[in-house]
């Protein structure tokens, strides 16, 4: 039986998932796309929206559906009303998705993209936020949990130094809804954004964002779909709502709807204590081969632990695993170019347990990475 340590990647989907998304499709199959979209109007049109609301403890009228997190981030933040001069704070730990967003910006509008020091543990340096955060700073990017070490950034510390600023604040989620809490009350937040497929363990091709009214009143879209707006005259036209959902578009992939709804549920009935236990497991069996260096900055991680070997090649490792039935994946440097430049790896091995692995997956973990190792 495989061992599945690659939730960072794409969690394996709950049981009540598949049948989720299987049933509709056999439904659509059978009886009509639209028809089928009928009779699940309640979970399409209200319960998706509702169930995420309280997944991310936001507002339900900030809950917007896209096919990605990258497009969610990316259809949001494109249309803030920047201007030449403005500064946007990102941290080392910037994905890279988001990062070409702010290259194009900086190119585009004549930003200036500066990046908060962080302390020799690898933690941000919150004094230096405080101390140097002013009115020209429009934007502030942070990663929960970003997707090439396990750090978990102090996103809600980060929120109170920001609350009196007119700045905006946005906070890529991809990493940590579905195995840290997540409050965009306590957070503070204006953006999150987030992927279903991950550790909420939901389908690929979901993604989905709180946006809230802050940010919204300030967004002007160069173009609304049929579904929150009408042609009122021949040059004319109507929003029909002002939240979040006037930045989606009409078509979209019904069954992944469905399985998206289906893994919020199964998320919010979990009891479990998430896969933080685990994780330590995990770092000490990594820490305790020779030749292994931990990919590990900061005081405070999440279930994520990534390394290099000094004598096996990361691909190596990962192909030599799955062959032992663990999966784990890689981590490549140019995902998270700013931190991973600086510590000199374009590669490493990345491991992310989740609640429903057990001591015995890593007790078959170790052996496997020991077999490899030799």
């Amino acid at each position: 039986m495989t061992v599945h340590f690659n939730n960072a990647g794409a969690g394996l989907m709950p049981t009540a998932v598949t049948q989720a998304m299987t049933g509709y499709l056999t439904e659509e199959a059978k009886g009509g796309a639209y028809e089928t979209e009928q009779r699940h109007a309640a979970t399409l049109e209200r319960g998706i929206y509702d169930r995420l609301a309280r997944v991310l403890d936001a507002p339900v009228d900030d809950i917007a559906l896209f096919d990605s997190a990258t497009r969610a981030w990316t259809s949001v933040v494109s249309h803030l009303p920047f201007a030449a001069g403005d500064r946007i704070w990102i941290t080392p730990y910037e994905y890279a998705g988001n990062l070409i967003l702010w290259t194009e910006l900086r190119r585009r509008l004549d930003l200036r993209v500066e990046v908060v020091p962080v302390l020799p543990d690898g933690d941000l340096d919150l004094d230096w936020m405080e101390a140097n955060i002013d009115d020209d700073v429009a934007f502030v990017s942070v990663p929960h949990v970003p997707s090439g070490c396990g750090i978990v950034l102090p996103v809600e510390e980060i929120g109170r130094i920001l609350a009196p600023r007119r700045c905006f604040y946005g906070v890529d989620a991809c990493q940590s809804v579905g195995q840290l809490p997540v409050s965009l009350a306590v957070i503070g937040c204006d953006l999150l954004t987030a992927a279903g497929r991950k550790y909420l363990r939901g389908p690929r091709g979901t993604g989905f964002a709180a946006i809230g009214s802050r940010l919204r009143a300030r967004v002007s879209l160069p173009f609304h779909d049929l579904h929150t707006a009408d042609m009122v005259a021949d040059d004319a036209y109507e929003v029909r709502t002002e939240s979040a959902r006037r930045f989606e578009y009409a078509e979209r992939g019904n069954p992944g709807v469905m399985g998206l709804d289906a893994a919020a549920r199964h998320h919010l009935a979990r009891t479990d204590s998430g896969p933080g236990p685990l994780r330590d497991a995990v770092r000490e069996v990594v820490e305790g081969l020779p030749g292994t260096r931990l990919i590990d900055p900061g005081s405070r991680h999440a279930a994520l632990v990534t390394f290099t070997h000094d004598r096996v090649p990361s691909q190596d490792i990962r192909a030599g695993l799955h062959g032992r039935g663990v999966n784990v994946w890689i981590a490549q440097g140019s995902h998270t170019p700013l931190y991973m430049r600086t510590v000199g790896v374009e590669q490493a091995v990345r491991v992310s347990p989740h609640y429903y692995n057990s001591p015995a997956d890593v007790e078959t973990f170790a052996g496997a990475l020991c077999d490899v190792l030799r």
